[in-house]
């Protein structure tokens, strides 16, 4: 390791902190900001509180997913589960568990993806505290919080009649995540969207606000449409019945991906990846019938009385094959 770029266990924790923490911006809500035991946010009232964790070579490959990646991404995927509740997002608290040998650099681009995303998805929000550890392995660990201004949407609140409606994209980042494992590079090269929509996703957060505004029930699409569909209809005690003709413009975009890959031998199928692949981070809700939606929300299916199974593709019932964080 050069003089230049020392690793983080030759200039110590609290130096390796200081220089990340050079790279984040105030925000509005913080009254005490990073450097004591805690910080102090201000609330007016309700706030949401949310954790997600990303693991090395589970939840991500470094030889894929740069430092500002994953960085940005930690931002996307905490603060859509804010918004998912129809909460602005506030503040992000972010430990860091690395190895010993890894370079400040690598923290400090850190630091500039968690920014990044900040400021593209949601200025106004701020990283507020965390912690840095050693490990064998990289682990990153985000807390976000959100001020509630309204009713809390959850995903018990489904109503039978309701539409089932997207914001946001479906499929790009399993299609993303395909074109990166397969063998042949030029694949990915070939989809730079698709792949970015994987690395470094962005949720739609203003326009999810405006759904959680008039969604009876609301959840961030990250593990999938059948997954995440069921869920909701579990929650609700309800079934989702999902129309194929709706979500022929979502694999529309992916199809010629599917072709690139299927001509070279590789199993892909672009209603597979609008279906089952996650991590696009779009919101999923129900909306009463006759609602105006916000524009950019697409109608996919309604909500229908309870029947033997949860989802189904028209009247064929619909497995749910998202992802699962521990058996996948």
């Amino acid at each position: 390791m050069s003089n230049s770029d020392p690793s983080i266990f030759e200039l110590g924790e609290s130096e390796a902190l200081k220089r990340a923490i050079a790279h984040f911006k105030p925000g509005s809500h913080t009254l005490i900001p990073s450097g004591d035991d805690a910080a102090v946010i201000r609330s007016g009232g309700r706030y949401v509180v949310t954790t997600d964790t990303m693991v090395q070579d589970r939840d991500f490959l470094l030889k894929f997913s740069s430092p500002e990646n994953l960085g940005y991404k930690a931002v996307a995927t905490n603060l859509s589960d804010v918004v998912a509740m129809g909460a602005k997002p506030t503040s992000l608290v972010v430990a860091l568990v690395v190895p010993k040998t890894t370079s400040v650099s690598f923290l400090e681009n850190f630091a500039r993806g968690l920014q990044s995303g900040i400021d593209e998805l949601f200025p106004g929000c701020e990283v507020v505290g965390g912690d840095l550890a050693s490990g064998t392995e990289i682990v990153i660990a985000v807390t976000a919080h959100g001020e509630l201004d309204q009713e809390p949407v959850l995903r018990s609140g489904a109503k039978v009649g309701d539409l089932v409606v997207v914001a946001g994209t479906l499929g790009k980042a399993a299609a993303g995540l395909s074109l990166l494992l397969a063998p042949d590079h030029t694949l990915a090269a070939s989809y730079p969207e698709l792949v970015e929509v994987q690395l470094a996703p962005k949720p739609p957060l203003a326009l999810g606000l405006e759904l959680a505004g008039i969604a009876n029930s609301m959840l961030d699409l990250s593990d999938g449409l059948s997954t995440d569909a069921a869920r909701i209809a579990k929650a609700s005690d309800v079934s989702i019945r999902l129309n194929s003709s709706a979500l022929i413009g979502y694999e529309a975009v992916l199809e010629l991906a599917a072709q690139s890959m299927t001509a070279r031998g590789f199993e892909a199928a672009e209603r597979d990846w609008v279906l089952h692949g996650g991590e696009d981070h779009s919101f999923l809700a129900t909306v009463p019938a006759g609602t105006l939606l916000p524009k950019g929300c697409k109608v996919i299916g309604e909500v229908v009385s309870k029947s033997a199974e949860p989802v189904y593709l028209d009247d064929t019932p619909l497995i749910a094959k998202g992802w699962d964080s521990i058996s996948s």
